[in-house]
Formats: C-alpha cells, structure tokens, sequence
C-alpha cells in the first residue's frame, strides 16, 4: 500500500528480503520505509507499527457476534541516519532525494503466535504500518502484510500413536426392525504432513436387507468463537469409496490409503479460531442417516524432524526388498481350467449396482444380482491382477 498526495511522490514499505514467504516466531522482521517528495516537506515523526491479530464476525440470527484477539504489537520511532534535525526533531525532506528509514524487530519465539489464517468467518492477520506525521497536516499511513506460520511437529509419541474405533447402527423400515450395520476401523498414527498417505484398515459388516457403501473422508472443521457463541463450519476435502455390501455380507479394508492434500497446518493455538481436522470413515444406507466414526488428525508444517526421512527409508526399504522378492520368483505356469473359481461373489469384485448412493433417489432395498461367471482366463494373465481385488466376504 502506498500513500501518494501532491508534495508525496513514494511512501512504502519494503521488506529486507522481499522472497520470504513466511515467517517463524523468533525470526527478525526487518526493511525500510521510502519516502521521496515533490516539494520541501517537513516532518516530525516517522513512526512504525507491527500488529498481529484475530477477528471473528459472522451473525447469529438477528445477534452479530463479533470478537478480537491480538499476538503481536510492536512500535518504535525510525530515525534518518545522516539527516540533521532542528530543535524539535523535525526534519525537512526536499525533492530529488530518497530517504529511507531502517527498522527491525524480532517476533516472539515460539508458541506465541498464530498462523495467518483466512476463513469464511475470521482471519488471523500480521502487517507493519509506517505513520508519517506533519505539523498541522494530517498523518499518513501505509502499510505491507507478511505472513506467520508457526511450526507444528508431528513426531511426538501422542500424534505417533494408533488410534481407532467401532460403530454401530440398527436400520428399521416403517418402525420394523431390518438388521444392523457395523464399522471398525484403525489408523496407525494421527500426526500427518501434507502429501502423505493415510492408511486405513477397517472391516464393515452389513446385515440389514439394503445395499451399503463404505467411504472414507478427511474433514476440515473451522471452529469460530465469539460473544460466547461458537460457530462451526465443516468442509470435506478428499474422499475414497470401497465397494457395495450386499445383505449379509462385509468388507475389509487392509491399508486403504486416502492422501492428505495441500492444505493449511491445524491451527490449535488461538482462543477465537481454530482449525482442526478428522479422518471420517462412514456407511452410507440408503433411506437412513449414515453410520459415521470420526478420528482425529493433526496436519503439521513439512520438513520437520526426520518424518519425511524415515517414511522415504522405509519405503526404499520395503520397494526393495520386493524387488528382491520378485527377482527370486520364478516364472509361474499357466492357469489350469479347473483351478477357475465358480463363486464370484468370493474371488471376484462386486460390479457396483449403483452409480452413486449420496443421492435422494437412491433404492433402499437391494434387489439380487444376475451373477455372470467370468470368462476363461487367458494364459497371459497373472494370478497377482486376479488376487489384488478386495475380498468380500459373507458376514460370520
């Protein structure tokens, strides 16, 4: 932002290193601020301002709910270095010369800030403002935003631990009960960077008379605060599906993984806003609510500790000694007729009965599908391809 009037010609901001993105609690903020005038300008301050803050707004019926917190505030006087002053410390700027006024400051250490944030219904902000004072005239301002991102490490023996849980839920149909549906589902850990997989083993059982589908979604829930009110605002970022379970069938997922996509670390240090995110691992039933178990996750900063390093070691670990494993096979002889399985529903996948199943037109009761035996399998084929579909399996 740059304030220009008629004896103003430059009144800005510069930061000391203008690629920095971003900056840490306990790094030093540091620029200048150019003046350059028109005409013979005389000034008696030129004062620098950092804040950082938080503001809620959003209406609660007829209520506006508003609040505001603050985490940063910094003032001092900038002085010119070889410029004479008179009695008052005034100085007279005079055209055809760049002034520049140095300032620096360092940010609080860590754990006492917030990372910027902008929502739907509040925002975390940071900005260095230069007020420029004149004697009799009005004070000019401008100011230059940057922005904070607190570091949030994953590695910690709470976010490395498993975590799980089971639900489950009794279907009815005009009052008439119509069997249950169950989940029970774990994930090794609940501390996750941007970009890593998540992986999920779960089991589902399905023994009500309707066609269920299993899914899988990471949830961000941005959580506002104000005037004693909390306002929630819930988004779904990324979603996988298994496959359809019939009545009296269940699924198994054995590492189903759902990648974290390119999102904001969760914010868990403000008062007034906080963003927090879940794994939700659900049941849709047609004609009924759906069966949810929510696990939490926390999203921290890339690049911390030796999570990305030891991931990458034992995925080379692992590819490797497939590798090995596949070099010492030998080659397999082709399938024999009567190995062919005659149960589809065991050794082959379901083919879906519904394109969809979050729709409103969506049939509650399954109807019994036509199962058609596979064809002869050529000798080309592996038995890895025929093997690497989920297994589903009747319900014990």
């Amino acid at each position: 932002m740059v304030a220009m009037t008629k004896r103003l010609k430059t009144f800005q901001v510069v930061f000391t290193d203008p690629t920095k993105t971003f900056f840490c609690g306990g790094d030093v903020v540091s620029g200048r601020v150019q003046v350059e005038v028109s005409e013979a300008t005389r000034v008696s301050a030129v004062r620098l301002l950092a804040l950082g803050c938080a503001k809620v707004e959003y209406a609660k019926g007829k209520q506006r709910c508003r609040q505001e917190a603050e985490y940063l505030r910094h003032e001092e006087v900038l002085r010119l270095d070889s410029q004479p002053t008179d009695s008052d410390g005034s100085v007279v700027l005079r055209p055809g010369n760049k002034y520049e006024y140095t300032f620096g400051f360092e940010l609080p250490q860590n754990g006492q800030l917030v990372s910027t944030y902008k929502g739907k219904f509040g925002y975390v902000h940071y900005y260095v403002k230069a007020l420029l004072e004149r004697p009799q005239q009005p004070t000019l301002e401008c100011k230059k935003s940057f922005d904070v991102e607190e570091p949030l490490d994953v590695n910690t023996p709470d976010l490395l631990s498993p975590t799980g849980g089971m639900k489950e839920k009794k279907v009815t149909c005009m009052f008439i009960p119509d069997g249950q549906v169950s989940l029970n589902a774990k994930i090794d850990r609940s501390g996750f960077c941007e970009g890593e997989d998540i992986c999920i083993n779960a089991k589902f059982e399905n023994t009500c008379s309707r066609i269920v589908v299993p899914k899988a979604a990471i949830i961000a829930k941005q959580i506002y605060q104000a005037n004693g009110r909390t306002k929630v605002f819930r988004q779904k970022l990324s979603s996988v599906r298994g496959n359809h379970i019939i009545s009296g069938m269940c699924d198994a997922w054995q590492g189903k993984t759902i990648r974290v996509p390119k999102i904001k670390p969760s914010m868990l240090g403000s008062n007034i806003i906080r963003v927090e995110y879940a794994l939700m691992i659900y049941i849709h039933i047609p004609g009924s609510e759906k069966l949810i178990l929510e696990l939490p996750l926390v999203i921290g900063t890339a690049g911390l500790g030796s999570r990305s390093n030891s991931v990458s070691s034992q995925e080379g670990s692992v590819s490797n000694a497939s590798q090995s494993w596949v070099s010492l096979r030998m080659p397999s002889e082709p399938p024999s007729y009567c190995d062919i399985t005659r149960d589809c529903r065991l050794d082959q996948p379901l083919t879906p009965l519904l394109d969809d199943f979050d729709g409103e037109d969506s049939p509650i009761f399954m109807n019994v599908p036509a199962f058609q035996y596979p064809p002869l399998p050529a000798y080309a084929e592996s038995e890895e391809e025929h093997s690497a579909h989920a297994r589903m399996l009747p319900v014990c």
